[in-house]
């Protein structure tokens, strides 16, 4: 979804920024276009009649706040409006015993353990509980993962899931977070129905967790409303974020019934699992970045935050960069990290977000072939330098040339952005066109 929706909203944004004039023509060619990405990616008509009318009625009928261009004025409703649909504020996880619902093939037991994972990293004491005895291999796919992340788990041996719902309450009681895995089908039927009412007098969970596809678009509002009557949902873990354009339907379908998302899928690894603030994932949809985010993933990572911040500054030698190169990889794709700095969603030459997990290696072994005084001062590499690292690293001279072009433009891009942040937004557009672009005002 963000990579498709994010793609198309940042691409918006700086369209709208782009413009030589902002006037009441270009603020409603605009909205025709911000209405067709969202209809594309499968919001509900309804809710995005709502946005635009609100977005025309604070852009074009009200006054002008104090300090901002009609241009800004525009990004920033279109900001406060999609936070609006897609789940207003963010709501934290309370409570120890989570009980995960949802129907067949919705991804719960993978969910499990990422939820679990992600637990563990804040030094909670998790076990994972089969609750699922109905699909054969679902005892089997717990176990595995929970052994995958290192934490306990309970399967009950006579295969009964209120045997088991009742036993590992007993047994796990000394343990902070519990995760329940139960059982889903092909549709919410009366037997699964009474099953998870069953489960949850004997649970009494803290949170009642619906886990739902984001391909399902906004059929996700039935599911919710569905689920809600039955077992009173306290929030929504909405998976595969990462591969459907009809992420935003799913999202602000959840968010009419009143169900809080609370985490988000946004990759097949065990770590992929976001927590959901509206505020933040609008911000990287438009651009804009995330850089709290992009902190707390460093700390993950064990990247001090002076270090990530002397980055996003542009302070960066390039004994910096071979020293976090794989602190970096440990955060997630390039793509990712990029999109969560502030300023730079969608921006960038994209040969320079893309680049692949081989090249980095050969940039690592580049840089360690460069004597200390090369990788804290690049600029007195010269010709003759580049031979012999190349060389010493047997790589090209072309490969070396490479690193170095790219290292600068980065360097160069993010210093600019830093110091400008928050200045004149024609002065920043102005002094980024030698980049062939522009970038998002940060808000």
């Amino acid at each position: 979804m963000i990579k498709g929706l994010g793609e198309k909203l940042s691409g918006l944004v700086r369209s709208i920024l782009g413009k030589s004039i902002v006037d009441k023509k270009a603020v409603e060619e605009s909205l025709k276009e911000l209405k067709k990405i969202l209809i594309a990616s499968d919001v509900d008509l309804t809710l995005v009649n709502e946005l635009i009318k609100n977005v025309e009625k604070k852009v074009l009928k009200e006054k002008t706040p104090a300090g901002l261009t009609l241009r800004e004025h525009l990004i920033k409703t279109i900001y406060d409006e999609l936070v609006k649909i897609l789940g207003k504020e963010f709501e934290e996880v309370k409570g120890r015993k989570i009980m995960l619902v949802g129907l067949f093939g919705s991804g719960k037991t993978t969910c499990a353990g990422k939820l679990g994972y992600y637990f563990k990293k804040k030094g909670k004491k998790v076990a994972l509980v089969c609750l699922d005895y109905h699909r054969p291999a679902a005892p089997e796919q717990l176990k595995q993962i929970a052994e995958k992340i290192q934490v306990k788990y309970f399967i009950d041996e006579s295969k009964n899931p209120f045997e088991a719902a009742k036993v590992s309450v007993g047994k796990l009681s000394n343990y902070d977070v519990i995760i329940f895995d139960t059982a889903g089908r092909n549709a919410l039927d009366k037997e699964l129905a009474d099953e998870l009412k069953k489960l949850g007098k004997i649970i009494k969970p803290d949170e009642v967790l619906l886990v739902i596809p984001a391909d399902i678009g906004k059929v996700a509002k039935k599911q919710a409303e569905e689920f809600n009557k039955l077992v009173g949902i306290t929030g929504v873990i909405v998976t595969k974020l990462d591969g459907t354009a009809k992420g935003g339907g799913a999202l602000s379908a959840c968010s009419v019934t009143g169900a809080k998302v609370k985490f988000i899928g946004v990759g097949e690894k065990i770590e992929d699992l976001e927590i959901y603030d509206p505020k933040r994932f609008v911000s990287r949809l438009l651009g804009f970045g995330d850089l709290q985010t992009l902190l707390e993933k460093a700390k993950e990572a064990d990247i001090k935050k002076e270090k990530v911040e002397k980055i996003v500054r542009g302070e960066f030698s390039l004994q910096d960069f071979m020293e976090q190169i794989e602190s970096l990889s440990k955060m997630g794709p390039l793509t990712k990290i990029i999109s969560l700095i502030p300023g730079l969603g969608g921006a960038l030459p994209k040969d320079l977000i893309e680049m692949q997990e081989e090249k980095m290696k050969k940039w690592k072994v580049i840089i360690q072939s460069m004597t200390l005084e090369e990788r804290e001062n690049p600029e007195i590499i010269n010709a003759s330098r580049i031979r012999r690292i190349a060389r010493g690293s047997g790589t090209k001279e072309e490969e070396v040339r490479e690193l170095l072009a790219q290292y600068k433009k980065m360097k160069k891009l993010l210093k600019m952005v830093g110091g400008l942040r928050g200045k004149d937004l024609s002065a920043l557009n102005k002094l980024l066109k030698r980049f062939g672009g522009r970038l998002p005002f940060g808000f």
